[in-house]
């Protein structure tokens, strides 16, 4: 029987992924992956600023965050009291609620004359009310402004 050129195709697909697949357990682990005398508690402390030679990596760690703290301007200290009184309980606070409730309508549904139960039992047509929503749902803070 001859052999197709796709046959041959698979045959040197299947021999190169097993060429590679050898080659790659061939490698050492200490060869791939050296490393010194260094324990893992000395790593850790030279690159959090430990006790031992980590004091220019704290200090390292400071700059950055002096470099991100900035001074307060005039004009934030103004606004910070009127901005946190929004979020603090007073007593008109707790008279005007801070989170209202949405509006629930109520649906009127009318129920025709019919006949009730296992013996007919007529039934006069009558009104009933109820909620459209099942749940009460309530707004955020300053997410609704008109007036209830």
């Amino acid at each position: 029987m001859t052999r197709t050129w796709t046959d041959r195709k698979a045959l040197f697909l299947f021999a190169a992924l097993a060429s590679m697949g050898l080659a790659g357990c061939a490698t050492n682990k200490e060869k791939l992956l050296t490393h010194g005398d260094a324990t893992m508690l000395d790593i850790w402390e030279r690159e959090t600023g430990g006790s031992r030679n980590g004091g220019q990596a704290a200090r390292q760690l400071l700059d950055a965050r002096q470099t991100l703290r900035r001074p307060l301007t005039n004009a934030d200290v103004q606004a910070a009291p009127t901005e946190n009184a929004a979020y603090t309980r007073t007593a008109q606070n707790e008279i005007y609620r801070q989170f209202h409730r949405l509006p629930n309508p109520d649906l009127v549904m009318y129920v025709f004359p019919h006949l009730a139960g296992t013996d007919p039992v007529p039934v006069p047509g009558y009104s009933t009310v109820f909620p459209l929503y099942q749940r009460v749902q309530y707004a955020m803070p300053g997410e609704r402004v008109e007036g209830y």
